[in-house]
């Protein structure tokens, strides 16, 4: 299974940066691939994806989270998926965000994009993306701190 392993520096506090994380239905604003993302409750979401033409839909549960520290999840049906997301301080108006995925590819072209290094590339411009996301608002959409 392809793990992918990136860090960003953000323009922001940490909470602020974790706060948005936790707001799953607005990850289609940053995230390529991502077409929908419904919060189902507190620790499940709905996501519908379309990458390199093959279309997905996956149910995950979020796993562990603690707030301004890590939000981590696990697919639960359909595509096999997991992630961590956790967040570092490094001031006051900035936070590193570290983010390791991994998936199993089904299809010959989810195979190919993950030997040619495609899916870092995705994740490296989402993590960019969602920089320039928080960053222009200065505030997140909202934010969830409860623990799991």
């Amino acid at each position: 299974m392809p793990t992918i392993d990136e860090t960003i520096d953000i323009d922001v506090p940490i909470s602020t940066a974790y706060n948005q994380w936790t707001q799953f239905e607005e990850f289609p604003q940053f995230m390529g691939g991502v077409d929908e993302v419904r919060q189902l409750g507190d620790t499940l979401t709905h996501w519908k994806t379309s990458i390199g033409g093959v279309e997905r839909e996956f149910d995950a549960a979020i796993t562990e989270q603690e707030p301004d520290r890590v939000v981590a999840w696990r697919s639960i049906d359909g595509t096999t998926h997991e992630g961590h997301v956790s967040f570092e301080a490094l001031g006051a108006t900035q936070t590193r965000v570290h983010v390791r995925t991994s998936w199993q590819p089904e299809s010959l072209v989810e195979k190919a994009g993950a030997v040619v290094g495609a899916d870092d590339r995705q994740v490296k411009a989402d993590l960019k993306r969602f920089k320039e996301f928080i960053e222009s608002r200065g505030v997140e959409t909202g934010g969830w701190r409860g623990e799991v």
